[in-house]
């Protein structure tokens, strides 16, 4: 197999999906990916972040870190991306990151590579599966490939999730992520490795 370029995209407001994508990004690279962790821009104002110590704390000690750029998403062969649920939607900051594309979707950039995406919420029914089927419209209009986990691991059974992966905070927001929960990331990542390595090697193993 040819090396895979892996771009892990996120919006994290205080640490759940910083800390699903630093797992999906030791899975992918375990997996044989060169990996490129990429948070998107904050958006919200000042006065919102400080009201709320979890959320400042993180967007303090991840000010500094990589932001996300069109190149990026170009880069890759396999696209990760991750939101909390914002009232069963994408949030704002990754949609604001993904509709600045526009160029490299009118140039045909962002078709043919592997996409699938990763959430979380306080509770089980807090719009996860919707949060991922929001955000899978927009692959369709990249005629990128949703590679979504589906049931194909056991595991997928405990997760219940077959869109993506997610996890549930619980009502203090502050739930760990669960071995469950780590293991349908790990899938996540070695799934989407092996099959954009598939395809870009033009072998036909079945996905």
């Amino acid at each position: 197999m040819t090396d895979v370029n892996v771009a892990i995209v996120y919006y994290s407001a205080t640490g759940t999906l910083h800390a699903m994508a630093q797992r999906l990004t030791k899975a992918a690279e375990a997996a044989g990916g060169t990996v490129r962790l990429r948070q998107v821009p904050e958006l919200a104002p000042e006065e919102a972040i400080a009201a709320n110590q979890a959320w400042s704390q993180h967007y303090d000690e991840t000010k500094n870190e990589p932001k996300a750029t069109a190149d990026d998403v170009v880069w890759a062969d396999v696209v990760l991306f991750g939101t909390p649920t914002r009232y069963g939607n994408v949030a704002s900051q990754l949609k604001q990151f993904i509709d600045t594309l526009g160029p490299q979707w009118q140039q045909g950039l962002l078709a043919d590579k592997v996409y699938a995406g990763f959430t979380a919420s306080q509770t089980a029914h807090g719009g996860q599966e919707s949060t991922l089927l929001a955000l899978y419209n927009t692959i369709y209009h990249f005629g990128g490939l949703v590679v979504a986990p589906g049931y194909t691991d056991a595991l997928k059974f405990a997760d219940g999730n077959p869109y993506g992966v997610s996890h549930v905070t619980g009502a203090n927001n502050d739930a760990p992520i669960s071995d469950e929960v780590a293991a349908a990331l790990d899938h996540l990542a070695q799934r989407t490795v092996r099959i954009a390595g598939q395809l870009r090697d033009g072998r036909p193993e079945a996905a």
